[in-house]
């Protein structure tokens, strides 16, 4: 196996906690969808879809819907949700760097904090405009690097066990400058907006208990320091909470993102 296939393999693992976070991400997914500009009728593919927030807030508007996702159990919670929820979903167990589905095959394709996980943006960019049809819209949320998530994100780096070479960080693609440069001739009309995730959390250590039970690259590292290194792992958590403090009022976190719009030529 190589260190790529490794490395999924692990995030594969790691993001099957994630469920209890589809709380905080769900208001994001309406105003994805919104940004997005999807319509009845539209065929759409979220890609990276965890529980389905986004598909299925598509599929309540009448777009035809497929999700993709690394992670079987996630997937389980998304037909799950698409039942109580009364909308069809086509759900497949998929890598955004190896997409199984035909090109221009889509009228849009979103992702909402998760294409970003990527080992190759370059890869995963190729991938989601290769199934967008010519003058279809790619659309896509992230974390800018400069606010709360990517700070906890570098943070994490920091006490993480290395990625292999070449993993380009999730919190890159926060930047609009590098979003642009990826995303490169292939598509125009870029347009960014911004906007806010409020959480509720009864303390920061509440926040990033739930943080820790839930995120991936946060699980992992937690696994790595819990017995190797519990000093180090007490200096994590305090880091950590030193930064939520600086965005928390009213017992909820603040958590700022990017959106990015474009249309492919």
């Amino acid at each position: 196996m190589d260190a790529f296939s490794e490395f999924k393999r692990v995030q594969k693992e790691g993001w099957k906690n994630f469920a209890p976070l589809e709380a905080v991400t769900t208001p994001a997914a309406a105003r994805l969808a919104r940004f997005a500009g999807i319509r009845p009728g539209d065929r759409v593919l979220d890609v990276g879809c965890g529980t389905g927030v986004v598909a299925i807030t598509a599929a309540r508007s009448g777009a035809k819907v497929h999700g993709a996702d690394l992670t079987p159990e996630l997937l389980e919670h998304a037909r799950e949700n698409a039942r109580i929820a009364q909308v069809d979903v086509e759900w497949t167990e998929a890598d955004v760097e190896q997409l199984p589905f035909r090109e221009a095959e889509f009228d849009v394709v979103v992702s909402q904090f998760a294409h970003i996980f990527a080992p190759r943006p370059e890869v995963a960019v190729s991938e989601m405009l290769r199934v967008l049809r010519p003058g279809g819209t790619v659309a896509f949320a992230t974390w800018p690097p400069e606010l709360l998530v990517g700070r906890t994100n570098a943070v994490t780096a920091r006490y993480a066990p290395p990625p292999p070479p070449g993993v380009a960080p999730p919190i890159s693609w926060g930047d609009p400058q590098i979003v642009t440069q990826r995303l490169g001739k292939a598509v125009c009309e870029i347009r960014f907006d911004r906007h806010a995730i409020f959480v509720p959390a009864i303390s920061p250590q509440h926040f990033r208990m739930n943080i820790e039970r839930s995120a991936g690259p946060v699980i992992r590292m937690i696994e790595s320091l819990a017995g190797a290194d519990p000093a180090r792992l007490q200096n994590f958590r305090a880091e950590f909470d030193a930064i939520v403090v600086q965005y928390m009022e009213n017992n909820l976190v603040r958590q700022d993102y990017l959106l990015t719009r474009a249309r492919k030529i």
